[in-house]
């Protein structure tokens, strides 16, 4: 299918009133000068922006070569990251590819070439500069630039990825807005691959796979019966599952205007899911996108207070 104009991504979590008698500080940006930098809500970190680029090892490009942005509930990492030497280990899980919230496709071809923007073999998504840093006291945002570089180091996709993080009242933990535009700035850029390893995706931390049975991942659709092998664009999905003796849990809402023919990959215990679809970016046009993260802990909310989340979302959105 054909993309023309803008593609936007938005990741965002409605999660109620902010109360301001309790947070006087508000949201911040705390830029570390390298590696990473924090969004912050009253000096506690909420979202960590993993930045840094490091080609100079085999191990140290294996670490650095996506940006993706970890979940935090006070000093407890809700997110996946780069941990290990290895890029997949079968007994405990691991997969540290997957990380975070992240996006990408396995299967990209530009110029009658095919990268693999998933597990990066021999490509990488690198962070270039901060367009844009703001924060107030009910949230705070960022804009970056990213390159996504083939085997020579040449964009075949640049990136303006905008982050808005708002932190609202327990059990909620935050609000995330996700935007990626997505510019072919040589060719036309073909966006393929499968479920499993293409599109926007979340990512739990690896002891929700590494760990007992009880904490697995579970999902929850909006209707009974639903297939996310087949079920084509889903309205949402959550996820909910166990980690540090607490449960989790993330539900994803899939914006009106996205591209249709989206499938949801749903289903694995331990904690990745995300939407996918696959389509193609004409040269110099921006492919847009919108979903919505709804992040918090212990119980789940009910199907209908999803939905109900879910409505305010799309209604916002027409």
């Amino acid at each position: 299918m054909k993309h023309t104009g803008y593609l936007v991504v938005v990741i965002a979590l409605s999660l109620g009133v902010l109360n301001s008698s309790c947070r006087t500080e508000g949201l911040r940006v705390r830029d570390h000068q390298g590696p990473y930098y924090d969004l912050l809500v009253d000096g506690t970190r909420l979202v960590r922006y993993m930045q840094d680029y490091d080609p100079n090892s085999p191990q140290r490009r294996f670490e650095t070569y996506k940006p993706f942005h970890h979940v935090y509930d006070g000093p407890q990492r809700l997110t996946n990251g780069p941990d290990g030497e290895s890029r997949y280990v079968a007994d405990n899980i691991q997969y540290p590819h997957h990380r975070g919230i992240y996006i990408g496709w396995n299967k990209l071809a530009c110029e009658g070439k095919r990268y693999d923007f998933w597990h990066m073999p021999n490509v990488a998504q690198v962070h270039q500069k901060h367009e844009r840093m703001s924060s107030g006291r009910r949230q705070a945002a960022h804009t970056a630039v990213i390159h996504w570089n083939d085997p020579d180091g040449e964009p075949v996709l640049v990136e303006r990825r905008q982050i808005t993080v708002r932190r609202l009242d327990d059990p909620a933990i935050v609000l995330l807005d996700f935007r990626s535009d997505l510019t072919a700035v040589r060719s036309d850029v073909e966006l393929d691959g499968d479920p499993e390893h293409a599109g926007v995706q979340y990512r739990a931390h690896n002891d929700v796979g590494a760990g007992p049975e009880a904490g697995k991942a579970q999902y929850l659709f909006h209707a009974e019966g639903i297939d996310p092998r087949t079920d084509k664009d889903l309205p949402w999905v959550a996820m909910s599952h166990g980690l540090a003796g607490r449960r989790y849990w993330v539900q994803q809402m899939n914006h009106p205007d996205n591209p249709k023919d989206t499938v949801y990959s749903a289903y694995r215990d331990y904690g990745r899911f995300g939407a996918f679809f696959t389509g193609t970016i004409e040269k110099g046009q921006t492919l847009t996108l919108r979903y919505r993260f709804w992040i918090g802990r212990d119980q789940a909310p009910s199907r209908n207070e999803f939905a109900t989340q879910y409505s305010a979302y799309a209604d916002g959105a027409r």
